[in-house]
């Protein structure tokens, strides 16, 4: 049994854990054969997420097979593939009743508020438990909640073939962006300080790239929409700065949505907003779209294979952190194998 836990910030334990227990009614348990490190475990091993609790079993990108089903539970069977939702909502408060149970006012997510999936066997509510197709990669199932964080703000935001769209970063979160506002039939755009990044976009479908720093995105963007301006902007940097950037560049009747986020203040002008009618939305998580995501994947619409740069068995969780942390423009998805 490994379990990888972040006992308090920048103490991070790869060791044996306790056993799952049995699953209990509505549940199933799931044995974990492939699961994403996401920089959201790099913010909790750093004392940087607000929302966990240490000592914390990490991880929330993961995928395997159903071992065994608890009582009430149907339409799993034992060795289903499975890629874990990892939103648990209460189904009663006013944001799950209209449908927005990725703010749910009782939200838990598995790696953060709760024990999560970067260890051999784990109990998940059978609600949370989404089949994949048999014939795919388990490597490609860990990847469906990633993407189903920029399916959530597209949906937020709007997305078409009549779209510009300005993609604000070349992680992880703007690529998953990037890839699904092509799928849309969008123009992108991709800004980022990183010239490696950059060259990924551009393997990943990006029409144009900008190296901030060095290029004026709002001087490059001018041209677009005969010189409007891009009509939608995806922030995934969280650079307080930016979110000042995206209004003056935007379009009349832009969209903006806001993935990466900061504590800090950040100066907007109303009169941006107001004289071209912007939307900004935040966009958290995702609203029950790993199924519409997995759709896209086995259909072969998104190819995204080539985001995992690595892959390390879960016994060397902690070379795989290490990784991440002193060579971050070698690694995009970086993926630990539960079976090895």
């Amino acid at each position: 049994m490994v379990a990888i836990t972040v006992l308090r910030p920048h103490e991070l334990s790869v060791a044996g854990g306790a056993a799952a227990g049995l699953p209990g009614a509505g549940e199933v348990q799931i044995r974990v054969e492939r699961a994403g490190i996401c920089g959201s475990d790099m913010h909790i091993l750093h004392g940087s997420n607000p929302f966990a609790v240490y000592p914390r079993i990490i991880g929330h990108e993961f995928a395997g097979r159903v071992v065994s089903v608890g009582e009430g539970v149907e339409g799993f069977v034992t060795g289903d593939a499975v890629v874990v939702d990892p939103v648990v909502s209460c189904g009663k408060c006013y944001a799950c009743r209209v449908g927005r149970s990725n703010v749910c006012a009782r939200l838990e997510v598995f790696g953060v508020h709760r024990d999560g999936g970067f260890r051999d066997l784990v109990n998940v509510p059978a609600a949370n438990a989404v089949k994949l197709p048999a014939d795919m990669p388990m490597a490609l199932g860990a990847l469906a909640e990633p993407f189903s964080i920029a399916a959530n703000v597209l949906l937020r935001t709007g997305v078409g073939p009549e779209d510009v769209a300005l993609i604000y970063g070349a992680g992880t979160v703007g690529l998953t962006a990037l890839q699904v506002a092509k799928l849309h039939g969008a123009r992108c755009i991709v800004a980022d300080l990183d010239p490696a990044r950059l060259e990924r976009a551009l393997a990943f479908g990006a029409d144009e790239v900008i190296q901030s720093g060095k290029q004026s995105v709002p001087e490059v963007v001018a041209k677009e929409h005969d010189g409007l301006g891009p009509s939608l902007v995806i922030d995934g940097a969280g650079v307080p700065t930016l979110l000042e950037e995206a209004c003056r560049v935007a379009s009349p009747a832009a969209r903006i949505g806001l993935l990466g986020f900061s504590p800090a203040p950040c100066n907007i002008s109303q009169q941006e907003i107001v004289k071209k009618e912007l939307t900004l939305v935040g966009s958290r998580l995702n609203r029950r779209l790993l199924p519409q995501v997995i759709g896209w994947l086995a259909s072969g619409q998104l190819k995204p294979e080539a985001m995992i740069t690595q892959s390390f068995a879960a016994s060397d969780a902690a070379e795989a952190f290490e990784l991440i942390e002193n060579h971050p423009e070698r690694t995009v998805k970086v993926q630990l194998d539960f079976t090895s």
